[in-house]
């Protein structure tokens, strides 16, 4: 799946996780911003990374945002904001289904 353009999924709320995706040139970067990160911030990272594997995205540039979310929110707020910026309107196929 192809990154067009810069999409936003989640909110700033305790407990939540504000996951945003922007094309990028240069293979996958992924910046991450937490209140839990000296604990659990090698995980969020790899939640993602592997989110991104799974729905095929092989250049983004991806900024996290978390609050506390647990991993299941991780990814579908990473799932949403992938299939925002690849330009889904709607029918997401939401877990990696493919089309």
């Amino acid at each position: 799946m192809e990154v067009v353009k810069t999409a936003i999924a989640g909110t700033l709320e305790s407990s939540d996780v504000q996951i945003t995706i922007e094309p990028n040139g240069n293979g996958t970067a992924v910046d991450i911003s937490s209140i839990v990160l000296n604990q659990y911030g090698r995980q969020i990272k790899a939640i993602v990374l592997d989110t991104l594997n799974t729905l095929g995205v092989k250049s983004a540039k991806v900024t996290v945002v978390d609050k506390g979310a647990l991993d299941c929110t991780i990814k579908a707020r990473t799932e949403c904001a992938v299939y925002r910026a690849a330009g889904f309107a709607e029918s997401f196929p939401w877990g990696g289904e493919k089309q």
